[in-house]
């Protein structure tokens, strides 16, 4: 097997997890599979830098002696705000000779400075997706996934999606065994496809201000089977429809049919990760009455089906 050398940037203001969190699952194939990566790291000068937590990093080599990588890997962090010309330059210039060229988090804005991607689809932390899509409008933004593959270029979102990213790599170099045997030794589950979503919808969705809107927030959380419709929101809330419908979306930043389906929809993918329950009760739990009316969701959001869906991202901790 070719080995496959990995070659993380590194600069001052970088979030050091970005960094330590791939290297951690890269090092950990490499222990199932001798000799699969060649992890190396790598800054301007070749000097120690500070990373915004205030841990010094230091690399293996300047970037001018670092090895050709095949995976060239772009930390986020604070040094992404105001980057040194030299290192977007270097990374212009070096960044299209990878068979693979990786961003995680605020990573993705080096890239798009190097103009690296300029019109393929990304993804960076959510925090930061509308800057991203304001200041390189040659770039297709898409601020929901944990990670976006377009070609050879992948991006991920906020901090610890890079390990999300780095087991999907993983498993496409060396198979979903080894990808598997790596997350739990590091105690984290193979379960996020990169199309699903950066946080929660109770995380996506503000927090109304008003409380009963906040105690309506919390009863489609606990009862995702009920009835949700407006109308029985909206008599919860001792509203009429039409204001209920107007005030929550006000105070929440998204409608009441779309918090509902965001909830239903995690409750199901946890019911279906965590239990043995089948299909048509699943659905029946999480409020969509029919196993297609659950399946059309999933291929939706998820692009899997419930079934797939289970056999690919059940963690093993459910299935024994």
């Amino acid at each position: 097997m070719a080995q496959r050398t990995v070659l993380v940037v590194l600069f001052d203001g970088v979030q050091s997890l970005d960094v330590t969190g791939p290297v951690e699952v890269f090092a950990g194939a490499g222990r199932h599979v001798p000799g699969a990566y060649r992890i190396h790291t790598a800054s301007l000068d070749g000097g120690p830098v500070r990373s915004s937590s205030g841990l010094t990093l230091a690399p293996n080599s300047p970037l001018a002696e670092a090895p050709a990588p095949h995976t060239l890997l772009v930390p986020g962090g604070e040094g992404t705000r105001r980057p040194d010309p030299r290192l977007v330059d270097w990374i212009r210039g070096h960044g299209p000779g990878a068979a693979r060229l990786v961003s995680v988090c605020t990573g993705a804005i080096l890239l798009a400075e190097a103009g690296l991607l300029d019109g393929l689809r990304a993804t960076t932390h959510w925090a930061y997706c509308a800057k991203l899509a304001r200041d390189h409008p040659a770039v297709e933004v898409d601020a929901d996934p944990v990670w976006v593959r377009d070609g050879h270029v992948a991006t991920s979102a906020g901090v610890t999606c890079g390990i999300d990213l780095a087991l999907a790599l993983v498993e496409e170099d060396l198979g979903r065994e080894v990808a598997l045997s790596v997350a739990r030794h590091l105690v984290v589950f193979l379960r996020r496809p990169g199309n699903q979503a950066q946080f929660s919808a109770q995380l996506a969705a503000q927090t109304a201000r008003r409380e009963p809107l906040r105690d309506v927030q919390q009863w489609i959380t606990e009862h995702p089977a009920d009835d949700l419709s407006v109308e029985a929101l909206a008599a919860r809330a001792r509203l009429s429809p039409r204001h209920f419908a107007r005030a929550f979306r006000a105070e929440t930043g998204t409608t009441p049919g779309r918090y509902v389906d965001r909830v239903r929809l995690e409750h199901a993918r946890r019911l279906l990760e965590d239990t043995a329950d089948g299909v048509e009760e699943v659905a029946r739990a999480s409020g969509y009455g029919t196993p297609e009316a659950m399946r059309r969701a999933f291929v939706k959001a998820l692009g899997a089906a419930p079934a797939e869906y289970r056999r690919r991202f059940r963690p093993a901790s459910a299935t024994t």
